[in-house]
């Protein structure tokens, strides 16, 4: 039995040690040609809650902890931020089509009221991205007024998402 546990044990080694010479790719643009500031007023306020709370995971551009270059920590990260990214991306947020948008800035609010963003596991280590109440607020407030906004410069029926 020990003789197993130790090749088994060997075995795992052999694997991590491996493994961090297999690296994903970073999420490093730095293409903002259609970042939400081109399509809607973004106060700086709210930029600056954006870019601490919601940038890493929803943006071209993650800022990478140091605990990004150990794996298999930087493979769960990479598939993390993927996730967000196709969530919703706040650089690529212009070229979405208006019902998309409006969906969003629907999202947003709602995950803001239900405390769901940023998720608990990334405000663990990354304290300044936690939300103070007020904060909460503003932007909720804003994407309120974003979708009022967009309400009065396009049919309803045209910012309504579509069920399959």
């Amino acid at each position: 039995m020990k003789k197993y546990l130790k090749t088994g044990l060997i075995a795992l080694a052999t694997i991590l040690v491996l493994g961090q010479f297999i690296r994903p790719e970073k999420n490093l643009s730095a293409d903002i040609n259609n970042d939400i500031t081109k399509a809607f007023i973004v106060p700086d306020s709210i930029q600056n809650i954006l870019k601490t709370s919601c940038y890493d995971c929803h943006s071209n551009k993650t800022v990478y902890p140091w605990y990004a270059e150990v794996q298999p920590v930087a493979w769960w990260l990479s598939d993390h931020v993927g996730e967000g990214k196709r969530e919703v991306n706040f650089n690529e947020f212009a070229s979405y089509k208006p019902r998309r948008q409006f969906k969003k800035f629907t999202e947003i609010i709602e995950q803001e009221e239900e405390d769901e963003m940023p998720l608990k596991s990334y405000t663990i280590i990354h304290r300044n991205a936690v939300m103070s109440p007020e904060k909460k607020a503003q932007l909720i407030a804003w994407a309120q007024a974003m979708k009022d906004t967009m309400s009065a410069h396009y049919p309803a029926d045209s910012l309504v998402m579509k069920k399959r």
